[in-house]
């Protein structure tokens, strides 16, 4: 998402003897999201993820109230992107309420961007994919409804995006929905939706991944009638192939190596981690000659919590090859986080670094629930946070609030303008200050995350239980009971994020650490980083020792010995240890 708006921030410093530089700026690759079925989930919710990305998005809760339009009534649409406006679409008699991405008939929304062919963009559209999401939450109450408003609106108006891939779910199935415009002059778009298997799962991350489909098959896939015929009008595919063998990913956003590896490499690491008896190969990612590609979906090994899907959505590949803790650029702290550019040469070279699941510039970020067996209100439950997904705390959110809280609310801060009252400064804050000192200060955050997180789950059962009875006895208290405990687990939330803030910025201190006796204290690289010091720089910096110095006192201290490794926080199975403390992900 956000792609016109992704720009390198940085060039590489040229170093003597290499000749070094940074190609072109080039859209960034963002956003990831995972889908669980309401038969693969622990609790028989249907849950999707959304991690929206961009190095300018300001994180917030977005609020709509449901709404009586009277006859003639117009909605504004602003790109989402840009803010730029398209236009005005009518407005139907009625509007739904929509928390962040979901509406009061917990129906939810998420989406990543693969673009695709840039021919197929149409300039003179008027409704942009960030749009049509937020119309479609007013308007639908379901899934499928969803689907095929969104192919309506895009038909009607003009699709004004290029290619995406939108999570789609209600109470009882869950969608993945692909769509690209036609281009200038070709108003509308064509595009796929597949139904998620119950007792499986599935994830997206800028790219296409929906290629054959089932063409006689509406309840469980459902497309554009002219997706087929529109490529082969291009040339695309042509009249001696069948109908069956189109591939709608390989026709509308044809890939590359380095796609594979910042985009389809984040589903493999879900999957891997979601199903590790499935030992599912990397090799196709790595564009190994006749190796298997990754599946749409898979079974995941146990039922999934909503703990064990938010550990899903942190992730840097640890225990990997791509682990992004483990090469020289991570530093002596090991962090697992690269500045752009992501693609770069070196004497002619291209490289890239890693684009993991985790990052720096996520804005906002959620685990969505959406519940049967639980009344709407009660039932649509955003776990919400800001900024980085893996250093940021999920605070739980029902869809039956009537205001945001104060902390995620529209309107408290801006991007532009740093406010304390704010949850993405507050989180920005803390994060962007362990960045210097990460394997340290991390281990500082998860702490106090598991506290929060596991509270909150711990709470979650028999809070709803009040608030199912509620549902039935009086609807207006609920909605103010709803609203008081999404704000208090907020806004409690960012002030205990403020003073850990304070608390990490004392201990760590002009890059020492603060003991528990309040006693600086020293601690030295570990060893792999001082032998890289030494490989670099090892004959200006060895100790020696001038004519007739006396030898060292053998009972002298001895200089530090370098440290052996951190045992890496996120290398085992999401049914383990990456559970928040007071609730396991384990089933």
């Amino acid at each position: 998402m956000r792609l016109a708006a992704l720009a390198a921030h940085a060039a590489l410093a040229s170093i003597a003897a290499l000749a070094v530089a940074a190609t072109a700026p080039t859209p960034a690759r963002a956003c990831t999201s995972i889908v669980v079925s309401r038969g693969a989930s622990a609790d028989g919710s249907v849950q999707v993820t959304y991690a929206a990305d961009s190095h300018s998005l300001y994180g917030e809760l977005y609020f709509t109230p449901a709404k009586k339009n009277a006859k003639g009534a117009e909605r504004e649409i602003r790109e989402w992107d840009s803010g730029r406006i398209l236009g005005k679409i009518p407005q139907p008699k009625e509007t739904y309420k929509v928390v962040g991405n979901m509406n009061e008939h917990q129906v939810v929304i998420g989406e990543t961007t693969w673009g695709g062919r840039k021919e197929l963009v149409d300039p003179e559209g008027k409704i942009d994919y960030g749009s049509l999401i937020y119309v479609t939450l007013e308007r639908a109450k379901t899934a499928r409804e969803a689907i095929r408003l969104m192919d309506a609106l895009a038909q009607e108006f003009g699709y004004a995006s290029s290619g995406e891939t939108f999570s789609i779910a209600d109470t009882q199935e869950a969608w993945l929905m692909e769509m690209i415009g036609k281009g200038p002059k070709g108003k509308g778009a064509v595009w796929v939706a597949r139904k998620v298997p119950d007792g499986f799962i599935s994830a997206h991350a800028n790219q296409p991944r929906i290629r054959q489909f089932p063409q006689n098959d509406p309840e469980n896939t459902l497309f554009s009638r002219d997706v087929i015929t529109f490529a082969r009008e291009k040339g695309w595919f042509t009249a001696e192939q069948k109908d069956e063998e189109f591939s709608f990913a390989d026709t509308y956003g044809p890939t590359d190596w380095e796609t594979m590896r910042a985009c389809e490499a984040r589903v493999w690491s879900v999957f891997r981690r979601a199903a590790p008896s499935q030992n599912i190969s990397y090799d196709w990612l790595d564009g190994v000659p006749g190796a298997q590609m990754l599946p749409l979906w898979i079974k995941p090994d146990a039922p999934v919590t909503a703990a064990a899907t938010m550990a899903l959505m942190r992730d840097h590949y640890e225990g990997t090859k791509l682990d992004l803790s483990n090469d020289v650029g991570a530093g002596p702290y090991r962090l697992p986080y690269r500045w752009r550019p992501m693609r770069w040469t070196v004497d002619g070279a291209t490289y890239v670094h890693e684009r993991a699941i985790s990052t720096q510039q996520t804005g906002f970020s959620f685990v969505s629930q959406s519940r049967a067996n639980l009344p709407n209100p009660v039932g649509g439950l955003l776990w919400f946070g800001v900024d980085d997904t893996y250093s940021t705390v999920y605070v739980p959110i029902y869809v039956g609030i009537e205001r945001a809280p104060k902390s995620f609310a529209v309107g408290t801060g801006s991007f532009t303008k740093l406010s304390w009252d704010a949850a993405f400064w507050v989180f920005n804050r803390v994060a962007n200050q362990a960045y210097g000192r990460y394997s340290d200060q991390i281990v500082d955050i998860i702490k106090v995350q598991r506290e929060l997180e596991g509270g909150f789950l711990e709470a979650q059962p028999a809070f709803e239980q009040r608030a199912a009875a509620l549902y039935a006895k009086n609807p207006r208290q609920l909605t103010k009971l709803l609203t008081q405990y999404s704000a208090e687990k907020a806004d409690g939330t960012v002030e205990r994020w403020r003073r850990l803030g304070d608390e990490l910025f004392v201990k760590y201190l002009d890059g020492n650490v603060r003991g528990d006796d309040g006693k600086m204290l020293h601690p030295a690289y570990e060893e792999a980083w001082y032998r890289r010091i030494v490989q670099e720089a090892g004959d200006n910096l060895r100790t020696k020792r001038l004519p007739g110095q006396r030898e060292p006192d053998p009972k002298a201290p001895k200089a530090p010995e370098g440290v052996a490794p951190p045992k890496p926080l996120n290398a085992g199975s999401i049914y383990e240890s990456h559970a928040p403390a007071a609730a396991s992900a384990k089933p």
